[in-house]
């Protein structure tokens, strides 16, 4: 059975309900004065540019002294154009700021609600024949508008994502399900702190136990108990293979406390969220989408593989003969460490590393397996004594691993992709771990980025199971240049 973690004593009960209550409300209204203060600044800083580009820069052509219009005459269409673009995004509810929502949305939003503000301030000054109406200007007004209200929102979502980080103006989240879905969910809000969640664990279907960083805190039927225990703020209900009356049970449970609640969807159980969607008259159908990484797609991958190795293994040869040469003078043994993983498919090949430990090393970890900090078939030791001197800063900053560009040049991994496996490790997998063998193994993947070796074994399956199930060039091109700071950081490495 599961052993709920200590927490501080709760509060009573009518003290966290108002509570609950006040927070969110709280914490929206200081979110909307904001952003409606940062736009309104905004929109009165871009318009008085404009003005200036158009009539002291004289962007758009000369301007004649009968033409000149000083910025008196433009300070109440400043005023009327903040009033009517902060109108059209309340309508167009973009001061509700979703958490999930990427700049790039916002600012196309934003784009096309200043296009409307202006044209319209537009028409109404040259019906009403007011004297300020230069075209150039409100052109200029438009664009330095929008940006300078995406600027303002993006430094927001900076100081709130500073915030966050520092546990101030988070909601404790309460996750209701121990499935694959549920873990997803876990490690996703974990993983983006800006977003403001802060998980305090998970109900599980039967409370059997943690997983990895997060704590099992009992069954569904302790919902009520956890709530008020845990001060939670939020519950995710994922359960979406459950009985429909179980889940509206919950929802129940939680509209009597007055917790705010969110519900994933039946349809997202198939393959992690991999659905298709599509409607013949209105009717929706629904498919699942195949394996990712496959066809074109495969081929899109291979040809970033070998552009990239070939340019690394070009770029990287004299730091390699430098590192090749101080491995030499340190210990004796090999330059290269020679090991069989497991590849796609479980074919096994040979991977190659720079030495980091002395001589015999492989004959001493099973003395040194019941030290390892990592739960599953992986074996990891941050202070491990096998490790030589310029091997431990090798490994500290994953330098140790620049030879696996030449596996990545042959083919048997990926840039980008889920760890490779050693055959001992394979043996241990249940049956959910082997997905992870469909794709070739990767030289870095979405959990290296994502917390390194501090995640626990089954963390790292399931991050490896969504980045196969979600595969695009995109996301290896981010986990790619994500994985520069990860190495700068050595966080989670050893």
């Amino acid at each position: 059975m599961y052993s709920p973690a200590p927490s501080q004593e709760a509060p009573p009960l009518l003290q966290q309900v108002e509570r609950r209550a006040s927070a969110p409300v709280l914490r929206r209204l200081l979110t909307y004065l904001a952003l409606v203060a940062g736009d309104t600044l905004a929109v009165a800083v871009a318009f008085y540019l404009a003005w200036y580009a158009r009539y002291s820069l004289e962007l758009g052509g000369d301007v004649e002294p009968f033409n000149y219009v000083g910025f008196d005459a433009y300070l109440p269409l400043a005023v009327a154009l903040a009033g009517l673009l902060i109108l059209i995004l309340h309508f167009r509810a973009m001061y509700r700021l979703p958490r999930n929502q990427s700049l790039l949305d916002e600012f196309g939003a934003v784009l096309l609600s200043a296009a409307l503000a202006t044209m319209t301030l537009y028409a109404a000054t040259t019906f009403a024949r007011y004297p300020a109406e230069s075209r150039a200007a409100f052109i200029y007004a438009w664009l330095l508008s929008a940006l300078a209200i995406t600027l303002s929102r993006l430094l927001l979502r900076v100081g709130r994502a500073w915030l966050h980080a520092r546990g101030i103006g988070t909601e404790r989240v309460l996750v209701v399900g121990d499935n694959n879905l549920g873990r997803m969910i876990m490690q996703g809000l974990a993983a983006n702190l800006h977003l403001g969640y802060q998980v305090v664990g998970f109900l599980g279907e039967h409370g059997l136990g943690n997983f990895g960083r997060f704590r099992c805190l009992g069954q569904v039927d302790d919902l009520d108990r956890v709530v008020a225990g845990h001060a939670i703020d939020q519950v995710f209900i994922a359960l979406p293979s459950a009985p429909h009356e179980a889940v509206l049970r919950i929802i129940d449970r939680c509209r009597r406390g007055n917790v705010p609640f969110r519900l994933v969807p039946d349809l997202y159980e198939m393959q992690l969220g991999q659905v298709d969607l599509d409607t013949v008259y209105g009717i929706p159908l629904i498919g699942v989408k195949d394996t990712s990484i496959r066809g074109w797609n495969l081929l899109v991958k291979r040809g970033l593989d070998v552009s990239i190795s070939v340019l690394g293994l070009v770029l990287s040869s004299l730091p390699m003969l430098l590192i090749a040469l101080l491995i030499e003078l340190d210990s004796p043994g090999g330059v290269l460490y020679r090991q069989v993983r497991v590849g796609k498919g479980g074919k096994p090949f040979a991977m190659y590393k720079f030495r980091s430990m002395r001589q015999g090393a492989e004959r001493e970890q099973a003395l040194l397996r019941p030290l390892s900090v990592t739960d599953g078939p992986t074996f990891k030791l941050p202070a491990d004594p096998r490790r030589t001197r310029v091997g431990r800063i090798l490994r500290r900053t994953s330098l140790d691993e620049l030879p696996q560009l030449w596996n990545v040049l042959k083919g048997e991994m990926s840039l980008v992709g889920p760890r490779p496996p050693t055959p001992d490790e394979v043996a241990f997998y249940a049956g959910w771990h082997k997905k992870r063998l469909d794709v070739s193994p990767g030289l870095t993947g979405l959990w290296q980025v994502s917390g390194r070796s501090a995640l626990s074994f089954d963390e790292m399956v399931v991050l490896d199971i969504y980045y196969i199930e979600n595969w695009s060039l995109g996301l290896d091109l981010r986990i790619l240049l994500r994985t520069l700071p990860a190495v700068i950081s050595g966080g989670g490495a050893f």
